[in-house]
């Protein structure tokens, strides 16, 4: 199995994507996620054939993503187009890199609230997806759907992908996500396993709150969800895919508020056997903080930001020898 990393593990590092690579190669890395299109400069072929062949002189494997495809999302952007204009655009860029998957997603968790039923969501991330069968197909590339920023369960995202149709659609794990709607990253992996095409993987620690659950993304072998146990099935049941990291340990912890009667008002169909595995990660912590900086997504200032460039440097480092020298990937 190939250890990769995601680079939306560095965003705050000053660097075009030729830096990446060299970086992620200086590592010791297997392959490299580039997350969404503003990694890169341009999308002509000439300059994809570029960072494709400085991949390949680095003997790094290369997968390639984008963001929301549901044109009802909060999350979805049409700076590149409409929906279905970006996926066809990005399927291309896809092909043009060597990367087998394109991974997309719905939204995030505001899109559970929204005016719109999330429902309507899911119809309209299918149909985006339906559009472009015929051109997945053609070129080879399946797209895989991120269980993103809370928008998805597990189950929810299984059905979607099923409904869809596997022979083009699948699934891009994430595992630090699940915590933000009370899923246990084990029910997670349990549901997706069949369908699952990449990664995202980083630990957390989860523990117990006023309202409920305190939750805070670590660096790999930080955390409190038993990462040894959770990488021997990952790689167990996905044995074909890359164990890519995505680091991102620099943001606040998040308060899961399910105590409230409000929170539940989200998540109406969780059953109680899924809920009941979040609550052994809540009940059975024991963590070991490690001190980090936290920030907000938008930029600090320039000192504080030069703190955090080389803290991720730092957490990626230390989540890869994690990775290869207690998880052996």
């Amino acid at each position: 199995m190939k250890l990769g990393l995601d680079l939306f593990s560095l965003r705050r590092q000053p660097w075009n994507i030729f830096q990446h690579l060299d970086y992620a190669h200086s590592i010791g890395l297997d392959a490299v996620m580039i997350p969404d299109p503003d990694f890169l400069e341009r999308l002509d072929d000439a300059y994809l054939a570029q960072v494709k062949a400085h991949a390949d002189q680095l003997g790094l494997a290369l997968e390639f993503g984008m963001y929301s495809i549901c044109p009802s999302s909060n999350a979805f952007s049409d700076k590149r187009g409409t929906a279905i204009e970006q996926l066809r655009q990005m399927l291309h860029v896809a092909k043009q890199l060597g990367s087998p998957y394109l991974r997309a997603l719905l939204g995030n968790n505001g899109d559970r609230s929204s005016a719109l039923p999330l429902r309507t969501h899911i119809d309209n991330t299918i149909a985006t997806l339906r559009d472009a069968r015929s051109l997945a197909l053609e070129l080879g590339i399946k797209v895989a759907l991120e269980n993103h920023a809370g928008d998805l369960q597990a189950r929810e995202l299984k059905a979607l992908i099923e409904e869809a149709g596997t022979e083009f659609v699948g699934a891009c794990i994430d595992s630090g996500n699940p915590l933000w709607v009370a899923e246990s990253p084990y029910v997670t992996l349990e549901h997706l396993a069949p369908h699952i095409l990449m990664s995202h993987i980083r630990d957390s620690i989860v523990l117990e709150h006023p309202r409920g659950a305190l939750v805070q993304w670590v660096a790999l072998g930080d955390g409190t969800t038993n990462m040894p146990e959770w990488a021997r099935l990952y790689q167990e049941k996905c044995p074909h895919t890359h164990f890519t990291l995505e680091i991102i340990s620099s943001i606040a912890p998040r308060v899961v508020n399910y105590l409230d009667p409000e929170f539940w008002t989200v998540y109406p169909d969780t059953p109680a056997w899924e809920f009941a595995r979040f609550l052994q990660l809540v009940k059975g912590s024991n963590p070991n903080f490690v001190p980090t900086l936290t920030a907000n997504w938008t930029e600090p200032d320039p000192a504080y930001r030069a703190a955090l460039e080389v803290q991720q440097r730092r957490q990626v480092e230390k989540s890869v020898k994690y990775a290869r020298e207690v998880l052996g990937i």
